[in-house]
């Protein structure tokens, strides 16, 4: 009996036929997907925990800033309160006094004011109080009325109100006159 080569049953030297090699090579190549697959879900759901961990702390941060920002308005008003009773005693006691002299009520009263101005540096309230011939400043005074003289046109010539200054910034201006150009 002759051999035929055309038979089916016949397989190449190696022991697979190019089916099987396809076959093969697919199953490995869905398989290396699939391992892709579940290490790129893996990372995507760390990164998202990462993401709502960053956002929680983020929220958190917030939170305690807001808290922070509170507290420090609450308790720099305390300060300021706090250092107002002094003079608010003084006051009382002052008045308590039924028949001091003026004298007397003089010297409480300068007392008391001292006190007053103390507590307001304390709390970095400082007065605006420009001397006479002092340039204008926009920025810090209030010019009532302009009259004239002969200092240099701008300049103060009396104030008739004190400003004050918070922190540098101006809570009040001064009220002055100012001199008229000529």
């Amino acid at each position: 009996m002759s051999e035929n080569n055309s038979n089916p049953d016949h397989q190449p030297m190696d022991g697979m036929a190019p089916a099987d090699e396809q076959a093969t090579s697919d199953v490995e190549a869905l398989a290396m997907a699939q391992a892709e697959l579940a290490a790129l879900k893996a990372k995507s759901a760390d990164l998202a925990d990462q993401f709502l961990r960053a956002k929680a702390d983020a929220e958190n941060a917030r939170r305690r800033a807001e808290d922070d920002i509170a507290k420090a308005r609450k308790f720099s008003l305390e300060s300021f309160a706090e250092s107002l009773l002094p003079v608010a005693d003084s006051l009382e006691a002052g008045l308590a006094i039924k028949d001091g002299t003026p004298a007397q009520i003089r010297e409480g009263a300068e007392a008391t004011l001292r006190q007053l101005k103390s507590a307001l540096e304390r709390n970095k309230v400082i007065e605006i109080a420009p001397a006479a011939g002092t340039k204008f400043d926009p920025h810090q005074h209030q010019a009532i009325s302009v009259v004239p003289a002969e200092q240099e046109a701008n300049t103060v010539v009396s104030v008739l109100q004190k400003g004050y200054l918070i922190s540098e910034r101006v809570l009040r201006p001064a009220l002055v006159t100012v001199t008229a150009p000529k």
